[in-house]
């Protein structure tokens, strides 16, 4: 197995927040209707995920926000659910498997995406 990509993104909370508040339609617009339940920080959390993992696949252009879905295991342990042009750019580079972590701690959310073959 080969890295084909690395992405990390960190979002700061307090602004997350704030632009959740202030444009209402901004949850519904990046996250799947079982993401936007969740509370600020973990949604903060996820839109660092999807930054990073547009950029570990190259940021191309076209991608959209619903197509790469976080959910957790059982476990706890986050993971992507790839599908339309997220899942297209991915068999594109020849990914067979997503690592994903997640952390918010001190007011900053942030990802770490790896890509490998």
């Amino acid at each position: 197995m080969a890295v084909l990509g690395v992405g990390i993104d960190v979002c700061d909370l307090a602004r997350f927040a704030l632009s959740l508040e202030r444009t209402p339609g901004l949850r519904e617009r990046l996250f799947t209707p079982a993401e936007a339940l969740r509370q600020p920080a973990s949604l903060a959390a996820r839109f660092a995920a999807k930054e990073a993992l547009a950029k570990a696949l190259g940021a191309p252009a076209g991608m959209a926000w619903h197509d790469a879905e976080v959910v957790s295991e059982e476990s706890g342990r986050p993971r992507f659910e790839l599908r339309g042009t997220v899942l297209e750019r991915a068999r594109e580079l020849g990914v067979a498997q997503v690592h994903l972590s997640l952390s918010h701690d001190a007011g900053i959310a942030s990802a770490m995406v790896v890509l490998e073959s």
